[in-house]
């Protein structure tokens, strides 16, 4: 396209030269056709592109007969975080928009990630703060608890919280929900297999595939025969025990994994989390993933780096994982086995296949997250590149707004500042870049960093462990990433995502009067240790010598 842009404008170049000809005078230049020409020239390359675009379109769509009218503005296929706010979004705008969710509303965050385990993991730590309880100056306990008590909170956390995903609240805000299976049938078409049998056909402008994505389950040899749980199931799986599992051991070393094996571990389960790679949290510096190990085996949780999972035994009543480590087998025998390596987009079963919709681990899409269909959209984990809540939400927006009035403006997906966290105790959050990805990309920064074990608040709370640490453009106050360690992270995290979305130095964060004692006050000294670096030795000199001859 862009070889065939630059022969048109050249074209025209020509066309031009041809027709100033070798007659400079005033009153040629001034001549109205010159003046056309000129003003041709400069539109020239948005009717080629325009051009180009409503041929490959009509390429695209050749095969399809496109519908005289439409019964929707938008479809959403998916009731999780990307289709919720999807929906939202065009229900808001007064669109005529159908959601459709064949499971349960709220998706994997509600039912089976963010929030049961973040419920679990506030219990684990309750709990091992009354074991620790003497770190406070009190007496320690034992930590009595029901576990089926603890699986039970869970679960009514998630009837608390699951009306503000339901189907009653979006019909008031204007949203049809269908409750099925949805498949589409071109690229103008869905046909929903209602979960009450009956089947319904829906023509509509645009379609917005958010199908998710699910846990992966290695094809391990031998592990169906033992059985397994993931991060979808253990929910209803645990809410039967009476106790903790009293061997568990948790496959994989990243977020979920990490997790999981902290929370269990407080909660009594004799944990060994399992991971194929040197180190657990790989995306992290090697130093947060130093840290989040000490913490977890702190906990008694057997963190086993470069152990490769081989496969499933069972022998004599007794289930075992058969793991690789520098050229050794052994054998981990264990209660329950939890999957944590990972999750995989939903990409079966949608009519993708059919239309020849381009997927690799996720659908394929451009920066406006259109697919191989310009009115067909991808957002949230089923589009990738990242699997969060935040994430499925913000690129919610993009997909929305841009099939509701792409024919009249687009907007690019940003994903320039991307905050997350792990939420083992301490929490290790991050957004931007970290020494590690700026070094993969060869880009040059300075790093400066806090300890958080000298803040006040921190150490009046018993949590003063950790640090802040951002990288900033060499000689600049300019944020290039910040990873945080400790105490609240997560929250913390928040002031420098605001800060590198708008632009806004660390000059600026340590001129904004923070609350004392806070831990928010973290942030302000990170920017004190920034600025001490780069104080003006030559400037201060001077000073020194001005305030040495006032006195004379």
């Amino acid at each position: 396209m862009k070889r065939l842009l630059f022969i048109l404008v050249l074209l025209a170049l020509v066309l031009v030269f041809f027709t100033l000809g070798l007659d400079h005078s005033p009153s040629r230049i001034l001549f109205p056709r010159l003046w056309l020409l000129f003003a041709l020239l400069g539109v020239l390359p948005w009717l080629v592109k325009g051009a180009i675009s409503a041929w490959q379109k009509h390429r695209v769509y050749a095969r399809w007969q496109r519908p005289d009218r439409f019964d929707r503005n938008l479809i959403v296929i998916g009731g999780g975080a990307a289709g919720l706010v999807s929906s939202y979004i065009a229900a808001a705008v007064k669109a005529k928009v159908t959601l459709v969710e064949g499971h349960k509303m709220g998706g994997d965050c509600l039912n089976y990630g963010c929030v049961p385990s973040k419920t679990l993991i506030k219990s684990a730590k309750l709990a091992h703060q009354i074991r620790h309880a003497d770190h406070y100056g009190l007496d320690a306990g034992n930590a009595h608890f029901s576990f089926k008590q603890v699986m039970a909170r869970v679960h009514e956390v998630i009837r608390t919280i699951a009306p503000h995903d339901s189907v009653e609240r979006y019909t008031k805000l204007g949203v049809e929900v269908l409750q099925g299976h949805a498949c589409i049938v071109d690229p103008w078409t869905v046909e929903i297999t209602l979960n009450e049998g009956r089947k319904q056909r829906l023509t509509t402008r645009s379609i917005i595939i958010a199908t998710g994505a699910r846990p992966f389950v290695p094809p391990l040899h031998g592990i169906e025969d033992v059985g397994y749980v993931t991060s979808d199931t253990l929910w209803d799986e645990f809410a039967k025990l009476d106790t903790p599992p009293e061997r568990l051991v948790v496959l994989g070393g990243g977020p979920i994994g990490s997790e999981l094996a902290h929370a269990l571990a407080r909660l009594g389960s004799n944990v060994a989390q399992v991971e194929m790679a040197g180190r657990i949290l790989v995306r992290e510096d090697e130093e947060v993933s130093a840290l989040a190990c000490a913490a977890l085996e702190a906990d008694g949780v057997s963190v086993l780096t470069n152990h490769k999972a081989l496969r499933c035994e069972r022998e004599k009543g007794e289930k075992y994982l058969v793991v690789e480590h520098e050229g050794q087998t052994r054998r981990i025998p264990f209660d329950v086995l939890v999957c944590a390596v990972g999750r995989s987009a939903r990409l079966k079963g949608f009519g993708l296949e059919a239309l020849g919709i381009p997927t690799q681990r996720t659908v394929v899409t451009n920066e406006y997250l259109e697919t191989l269909y310009p009115n067909i959209y991808a957002a949230g984990d089923v589009a990738g590149p990242y699997q969060f809540t935040h994430t499925a939400a913000h690129q919610a927006w993009y997909a929305a707004v841009n099939a509701l009035f792409g024919d009249f403006r687009k907007f690019k997906a940003d994903y320039s500042v991307i905050p997350w966290a792990t939420f083992i105790d301490p929490e290790v959050a991050r957004v931007g870049l970290n020494e590690l990805e700026a070094k993969e990309r060869g880009i040059p920064f300075e790093v400066t960093r806090y300890g958080i074990d000298d803040l006040d608040r921190a150490i009046a709370d018993g949590v003063a462990h950790g640090f802040v640490k951002v990288l900033t453009v060499p000689g600049k106050d300019r944020i290039l990433g910040v990873t945080i360690v400790g105490e609240h992270a997560s929250d913390l995290l928040t002031e420098f995502v605001l800060a590198m979305k708008w632009g806004l130095g660390l000059n600026k964060i340590l001129s904004t009067i923070h609350t004392y004692p806070t831990l928010s006050e973290a942030n302000k000294y990170a920017a004190g240790e920034w600025k001490r670096a780069h104080a003006p030795q030559r400037i201060l000199a001077w000073l020194e010598r001005f305030h040495t001859w006032r006195r004379g």
